[in-house]
């Protein structure tokens, strides 16, 4: 019975998150409930499906920006990008050796967790040669905090008092993954959102050098770094929509659109924690993890506030 429930189930929740009816963490919520009972009737393409509605979903809510306000955004997130990334390696490699884990697994970690998640993790592992098993275990960890990211900083940015241009540059900062932090500012308002978004593509960019970097700490030449070339067209959407290149109807549709294919996508993300991989990771990676998703949680919070 479940073989044939699955895809129908599967393609009902697609269309309520299409629709509008569900919001981000309950998207999540319901992609992680449904791996839970249900085995995905499209786990090949998942993955895929991801990374290219995602990217999709940033490029549209580019019609949404204008490029004085982006360039702006970029300049004061700057700095604390830049220390928070620095900070972040630095005690990824202490806590890795500490700790005793793999060298591979703590680098790939520390990546997703300094930089931009999955994105970054995917970017580095050929860099530096790491095997499907070590990419998976850092991915399925990274996931999980991600998940539990996007129902936890909404509530503490309200807890806090955090007006939506602190929250967007914190939770820009201090999750990981593109779609949890665009996710965590949707329901939080539209300049959090643009704010989140702004920042944590200019962030997204960091990929390149840590990715060189990876390649003299690993001794690994001739590897391909990936560029995350999709925030070019995020950039020309926003130049489209400053100098109003086409009808103010048609950017209003392709933003409430992308907001649509984000929440979408956040069920996709949900659909591949696995609860039994997670287990078989072992405490150490998670404490890993957990104990950098605070430190620049906590520090962001601080050079913002103060």
């Amino acid at each position: 019975m479940k073989p044939i429930l699955a895809p129908i189930v599967f393609i009902s929740i697609l269309l309520t998150a299409l629709l509008g009816i569900i919001n981000s963490p309950t998207a999540l919520f319901l992609g992680f409930l449904f791996s839970l009972i249900f085995e995905n009737p499209f786990k090949k393409y998942n993955q895929t499906a991801i990374q290219l509605l995602l990217k999709l979903a940033i490029i549209g809510l580019g019609f949404g920006m204008l490029l004085t306000d982006t360039i702006e955004t970029s300049k004061e997130g700057l700095g604390l990008t830049f220390f928070s990334i620095v900070l972040t390696i630095s005690l990824g490699f202490l806590l890795t050796k500490l700790l005793k884990i793999d060298v591979k697994l703590g680098h790939l970690i520390t990546s997703g967790t300094s930089i931009c998640g999955g994105s970054a993790i995917a970017a580095i592992s050929p860099v530096i040669r790491a095997n499907g098993k070590t990419i998976s275990i850092a991915l399925g960890v990274v996931f999980t905090l991600n998940a539990i990211a996007l129902f936890v900083f909404p509530q503490l940015g309200h807890l806090l008092g955090l007006n939506q241009h602190q929250f967007g540059l914190w939770c820009a900062i201090a999750i990981h993954d593109t779609s949890a932090v665009v996710g965590a500012a949707l329901g939080y308002g539209d300049e959090a959102l643009r704010i989140a978004t702004t920042v944590k593509l200019s962030r997204t960019l960091w990929i390149i050098p840590l990715s060189i970097l990876s390649m003299f700490i690993f001794k690994t030449k001739g590897e391909r770094i990936k560029i995350p070339y999709f925030i070019l067209l995020f950039i020309l959407a926003i130049v489209i929509n400053s100098y109003q290149l086409i009808p103010e109807v048609a950017t209003h549709t392709i933003v409430s659109l992308s907001k649509k294919l984000l929440i979408l996508t956040l069920f996709l993300v949900g659909t591949s924690i696995s609860i039994s991989d997670l287990k078989a990771t072992g405490y150490r990676p998670v404490l890993l993890a957990f104990c950098l998703w605070v430190f620049i949680a906590v520090f962001s919070l601080c050079y913002i506030t103060f």
